[in-house]
């Protein structure tokens, strides 16, 4: 009897254990690590039913290796346990060890906001990341630079061989990897090359680059971009040495180099000018045939401008019928409807807002409210309600783009509302900004 009373007790109180955030982390290829290669620590934050405020991901400390936080956009993941869905948030650490060996990675603590029985609450959750180990390579040198992918290319903003002396040529060289980042990545060594003055700008880096590999596929990578510019004072050929670029391949686990070949330069004499510049004695008199051409030339472009200004008063109503015409192929109610459920869609609540006000006054409504009102749809109202209380008053609730864009369907016929012969007494009362929800 008494174990009967219990598991009734327990049945009860149930549905009171309310279900807490968690998180999760991972690490994304731990084998064959090797000193300078980027680790990505990949860490996930779940809340059930939604989140209202992002989790705040810390950074943290590791010594001997470089920690920052990946600049991906954070990915948005659901999963359901034990019967509760939740709302999870991906994103990940960057981690360089500088040297082999065990490297422990801390707790971390993640705070964040998330719905708890349709009221926002804060919270934290705390993970333990992953560690790892970091072997050293017979094949590596000792300063470590490991990446996958490695690149370089170089472009000239002239032809190299077809240059006078005077001339300034500008070389661009490009280095681009994948898996590390663009402040890892060392300088380019130029060589020196006899003859020539060189100016070095500095160095352009950048993380989140795509660029296109084999095929169709875009890779995504860092670059180290270096500028020179080269000048010269004489005449003659000279010689920009070949480069050669060295990382350590991850995938081959192996050193590996890439270079660009040398450039041949050629650098001709300037040509000075030969012809002494006209002087006002020496300019011939035109002559009465030249006055009668040139006569002729700006009689025929008084005849065509006219032409054409006749022409264009003539047409000007036909354009403006045409035009009249587009605008109104493109404004059909249904395209005009697409063009909302599109903004709803993917638009920020902002842009949505004003949509839904220009979709209510061109149907013939002095107000947005009015327009929801008229339509006699709960559904409709709901979502709208929800939307004016996040813009206007806080973001406890969370807005159903799809049940709002599919709420929303063509006026039918006879549907605007009457006209009336005084203004409303109060006109803004409906005014959401003077009226919260």
């Amino acid at each position: 009897m008494r174990l009967l009373v219990l598991l009734i007790g327990l049945l009860a109180c149930g549905p009171g254990f309310a279900a807490e955030p968690f998180a999760r982390a991972s690490i994304e290829g731990a084998e064959g690590i090797v000193p300078g290669q980027q680790v990505r620590v990949v860490v996930d934050v779940f809340a059930p039913d939604f989140f209202t405020s992002p989790p705040q991901f810390p950074l943290f400390d590791v010594p001997d290796a470089l920690v920052t936080l990946s600049d991906d956009r954070a990915q948005n993941l659901v999963q359901t346990i034990d019967g509760v869905q939740y709302s999870g948030i991906r994103r990940s650490y960057a981690v360089v060890p500088e040297k082999a060996g065990y490297f422990q990675l801390p707790v971390i603590e993640i705070d964040l906001g998330y719905s708890s029985n349709g009221s926002p609450v804060k919270g934290m959750v705390k993970v333990t990341l992953p560690s790892f180990e970091v072997g050293a390579s017979s094949h590596q040198s000792a300063t470590p630079f490991a990446a996958r992918g490695l690149t370089i290319t170089q472009s000239f903003d002239r032809d190299p061989a077809s240059l006078k002396v005077g001339d300034a040529l500008v070389r661009t060289i490009v280095v681009f990897a994948e898996d590390t980042q663009a402040m890892l990545m060392p300088p380019v060594t130029l060589g020196d090359a006899a003859g020539l003055a060189r100016y070095v700008k500095p160095p352009m880096l950048a993380d989140g680059v795509g660029q296109r590999g084999i095929g169709r596929t875009v890779e995504t990578g860092s670059t180290r971009t270096e500028t020179v510019v080269y000048t010269t004072s004489s005449e003659g050929s000279f010689l920009l040495p070949p480069i050669s670029y060295s990382w350590f391949d991850v995938d081959g686990h192996d050193s590996a180099a890439a270079t660009l070949p040398a450039v041949k330069l050629v650098v001709a004499q300037a040509v000075t000018g030969e012809r002494l510049p006209p002087t006002l004695g020496d300019k011939p008199a035109p002559s009465s045939g030249i006055k009668r051409s040139l006569l002729a030339v700006l009689l025929l472009g008084a005849i065509d401008i006219a032409v054409a200004f006749f022409v264009w008063r003539r047409f000007a109503d036909v354009r403006a019928a045409m035009n009249a015409f587009r605008d109104l192929r493109r404004n059909t109610p249904r395209r005009r409807l697409r063009r909302l459920r599109t903004v709803i869609g993917v638009g920020p609540e902002d842009a949505i807002y004003q949509a839904l006000q220009d979709w209510s006054r061109r149907l013939g409504f002095r107000t947005l409210s009015a327009w929801v009102v008229a339509q006699g749809n709960s559904r409709l109202a709901a979502q709208v309600a929800i939307l004016e209380r996040r813009l206007f008053r806080s973001r406890d609730m969370q807005l159903d783009r799809a049940a709002l864009a599919s709420a929303i369907t063509l006026p039918r016929a006879g549907g605007r509302p009457p006209k009336r012969a005084l203004p409303d007494l109060n006109p803004t009362a409906e005014d959401p900004l003077l009226h919260p929800l």
